[in-house]
Order: C-alpha cells, then sequence, then structure tokens
C-alpha cells in the first residue's frame, strides 16, 4: 500500500480533512505502526478550533491524534530494542525534542514535543513512531483502551499518584467529569482517597461520577455547595481538588474548598490567566496550588500493568467507535458534548 488515509490539520488554513496521503516510512530508530484504534481527545477539539496553538510543528500540516495503539508492521534502520512484527503496542504521547545533548528525563519540559499537535500522530492507518515511545500490551487488553491511556488516563493518573501524592483516606474533589474527570475519580478511589467529591454542571456526568466511584457528586451552582463539601468532609474541607476543566470560576470554587494545607491541582489545560482572589485564609490555611502536565512513560507502563491484571477496567469509558472517514463528525460531537461522550474512538 502506496497511499493511506490521515486525518490532517493545515495550520495555515485552519481546515480539518481526512485525505489519502502517502504511507509514511519510518527512519533511524523509528517504527511503522499500523493503527487499530485512535482516541479522540479535547486536545484535539483544540487544536482544530485554534485554541491549542502548536509551539514546536515541524511542518504546516499535521496528522492529528495523540491517543494511539496498534501493532508493528515496519521496522525503520538502526533499532536498539529487540522488537517483531506483529507486536501489540500503545505509544507515549510526547517525545523530547532531542535538542537538549545528554537529556534523559523524557518527561514534559518546555521543548516536548506532542504528537498528533507538533508532529504527525495517529488518526491514520499508518503512524510512525520513534522506538523508545513504543509500550508493549498485553493480548487481552483491547486496543480502544490500549489507546486512551497514554492521556486520557495517565494524565490524571499521574496528577493524582506523582503531582498531588495522593494516600489512602485523603478527602479528594474533582471538577469537570470528562474524559480527564471521569478517569481522575476511578484513579482516586484505587488508590483508596475518600471520601471523593465529583462537581459538574451536568446530572449525566454526575450521575457518571458515581458510577465511576465518586462518594457524591454535586452541582456546582447549587446554593449550599460549600455546605455540602463541609459536611461531606467532616468539617475539614479537601485535601486536594483537581481542576479538570480549566476554567476560572472552577478553580476559584475549587481553592476555597480546600481545609488545612489543602491543594489545588491544575489539571486542565486554559490560557486565560490564573488567579486566585481568597484572601488571608489561604495563606492562613497553607493552602497551594501545583500545576500538571500530562503523564510519564512510568503512568503509561503502570496503568498497562493495572489493566492487564484486572485492577482497571476502561471498557466503561469508550463511548463510542467511529471509522476514520468520520474524524470530523466524532471532533464535533466530543466539541458539542453529543451525547456527553467519555472517549470516542477513530477505527482506521
Amino acid at each position: 500500500m502506496d497511499t493511506m488515509l490521515a486525518g490532517r490539520f493545515h495550520l495555515d488554513s485552519k481546515k480539518f480533512a481526512v485525505e489519502e496521503v502517502p504511507v509514511p516510512v519510518p527512519g533511524p530508530g523509528e517504527v511503522l505502526i499500523e493503527v487499530k484504534a485512535a482516541g479522540v481527545c479535547l486536545s484535539d477539539v483544540h487544536l482544530i478550533d485554534g485554541s491549542l496553538v502548536p509551539l514546536f510543528a515541524t511542518s504546516d500540516t499535521v496528522t492529528v491524534g495523540h491517543e494511539v495503539a496498534g501493532v508493528i508492521h515496519t521496522f525503520g534502520p538502526g533499532l536498539k530494542r529487540g522488537l517483531t512484527v506483529g507486536t501489540r503496542v500503545t505509544l507515549e504521547a510526547g517525545k523530547t525534542c532531542g535538542q537538549c545533548a545528554g537529556c534523559v528525563r523524557r518527561r514534559p519540559c518546555t521543548q516536548m514535543r506532542t504528537a498528533g499537535i507538533d508532529y504527525d500522530g495517529g488518526w491514520a492507518q499508518y503512524a510512525v513512531a520513534r522506538e523508545d515511545t513504543l509500550i508493549p500490551i498485553p493480548d487481552n487488553l483491547p486496543f480502544d483502551q490500549a489507546a486512551i491511556i497514554p492521556d486520557a488516563v495517565s494524565t490524571p493518573y499521574a496528577a493524582v499518584v506523582t503531582t498531588a501524592g495522593v494516600r489512602a483516606a485523603q478527602s479528594v474533589g474533582v471538577w469537570g467529569v470528562g474524559g480527564v474527570g471521569a478517569h481522575s475519580v476511578r484513579l482516586a478511589r484505587l488508590v483508596g482517597a475518600a471520601p471523593i467529591i465529583a462537581v459538574d454542571p451536568l446530572l449525566s456526568a454526575r450521575e457518571r461520577a458515581l458510577a465511576f466511584g465518586a462518594d457524591f457528586a454535586l452541582d456546582p451552582a447549587a446554593d449550599d455547595f460549600a455546605d455540602q463539601v463541609r459536611a461531606a468532609t467532616g468539617g475539614r474541607g479537601l485535601d486536594f481538588a483537581f481542576d479538570c476543566a480549566g476554567v476560572p470560576a472552577v478553580r476559584e470554587q475549587a481553592a476555597a474548598a480546600l481545609g488545612l494545607g489543602g491543594a489545588l491541582i491544575l489539571v486542565g489545560i486554559s490560557p486565560r490567566p490564573l488567579t486566585i482572589t481568597e484572601g488571608l485564609t489561604f495563606n492562613y490555611l497553607g493552602k497551594q496550588v501545583r500545576g500538571h502536565y500530562g503523564g510519564s512513560p512510568e503512568s503509561v507502563t503502570e496503568l498497562v500493568r493495572l489493566a492487564e491484571v484486572g485492577r482497571l477496567d476502561l471498557a466503561p469509558s469508550i463511548t463510542d467507535h467511529l471509522p476514520l472517514a468520520e474524524a470530523a463528525d466524532a471532533v464535533n460531537r466530543l466539541e458539542n458534548k453529543i451525547g456527553d461522550p467519555i472517549r470516542l474512538v477513530l477505527v482506521p
């Protein structure tokens, strides 16, 4: 096959279309992946609507998609790992730029490039990936579930486990129970947080949060919202508040709900300035604000292991499957919350 279908975003004209393009050829240290499933993320929507601007784009057109799973199809030259054709893999969402000599962090930094945003991703029949971004997946982990791990699940996992360091019996609030927020609830429960309070204006999202393990699901517009949080936490307030919406009003409300030494974890991304208008009580109670971005290679590997042994079932996270040719429809459904999706998955 010389050509393939790919969901391409043109940075200059801001136009997205599924187009026929040449099948990419893997270079040194790279592997060609036959894509089996690709998740549709709000970051993809924000790229297409223009609110997310690539900082390190390698061309003026990019194949969208950073949640990808498939099988190894072809090798480029000079591979260092003992990979085999047909191995089932998921792909890390980002990679270091290679400009920092000797960098071994492989973690988000100011020079991190992201698949599907800065360079070609996986809304395609085939995708090229650097060999060190491949995570093998077991036979009992379906491709659609594996595809969403590197972002929709890995991002909140790293936020809960690493950035916050949530311990058993600590109280957690999650604002915005969409894809990242719903998984934040599940992962907070996995590490033993109690109570877990989900906050969302949508009734369907609150009901989903309860099904995913939240102890309480609150409407942020309720007149007695603060009283409900105090009652749920025995008057102590929250140990951690996760903003998964990236909305200034959410951050204000979440910060006010924190208790002594509580921390606001900024998971949702927003270009708008961060403001905390709370007065001296923020200082008196020793509250904190911590930024968070993405997952890590370690979190992807750990989540694959958890899914493999049955500790984490991601089947409820897959709202629907769509053919790659209907990628624009998937974007529209997610952008407008049609059917209140957690994750839509494209199948080439």
